[in-house]
């Protein structure tokens, strides 16, 4: 099974590489078209800003590389707010992959909201194994909104969808290379997923 981790203009990359290395799985950090289609399954994380990162994956015409795989595909993070339709952050029309949108925590909060916090209402085959009420590592300023489309919640400031699913696109908000047992047993719960 070969899994691909996207290369992209934005950090973090080299953990998940490390994280599946963990677990036993060699993974090619690339931002090569073909390998990326032609990968059991790609796996699209990140820690940045969004209209950078989105200027970055249009140069390549990484955008339509991504919306178009079939096979599983799992965003972390920025990964996440990516493949949401909107962000906040500078304005950023992003891939449009869930409906919804990503926006600032408001003021009277600090952010980044960096930490351990809970996830609940977790629904779908990532979660298989995992408890309600989990503690997983988050860092980020920006969140998507509760949508149908959501596999998890958490709450800071408000509920916001700390995972979200729909067909073979998999997204999470929260880091599971830094997420201990829990985060490990999420990765290794996508990584089982089938092409």
């Amino acid at each position: 099974m070969r899994t691909a981790i996207l290369k992209y203009n934005a950090g973090n990359i080299r953990s998940v590489q490390i994280a599946c290395e963990r677990i036993g799985i060699h993974a090619l950090v690339t931002d090569d078209p073909r390998i990326l289609r032609e990968a059991d399954r790609v796996i699209f994380p990140g820690v940045g800003e969004a209209s950078s990162a989105m200027r970055y994956l249009r140069e390549r015409g990484l955008n339509e590389v991504i919306t178009g795989l079939q096979q599983p595909v799992l965003g972390i993070c920025l990964g996440l707010q990516l493949l949401c339709r909107h962000s906040e952050e500078g304005n950023t029309d992003c891939l449009g992959v869930f409906d919804t949108d990503v926006k600032r925590f408001p003021p009277g909060f600090k952010v980044p909201h960096i930490g351990w916090n809970t996830i609940y209402e977790l629904q779908g085959p990532l979660f298989e194994g995992i408890s309600p009420e989990e503690y997983v590592y988050f860092v980020h300023s920006f969140a998507a909104l509760i949508s149908k489309e959501q596999c998890a919640r958490t709450e800071y400031a408000y509920p916001f969808a700390s995972g979200l699913m729909k067909k073979n696109f998999y997204a999470l908000q929260f880091h599971p290379e830094k997420s201990g047992n829990c985060g490990e047993r999420i990765l290794k719960n996508f990584l089982r997923l089938k092409p």
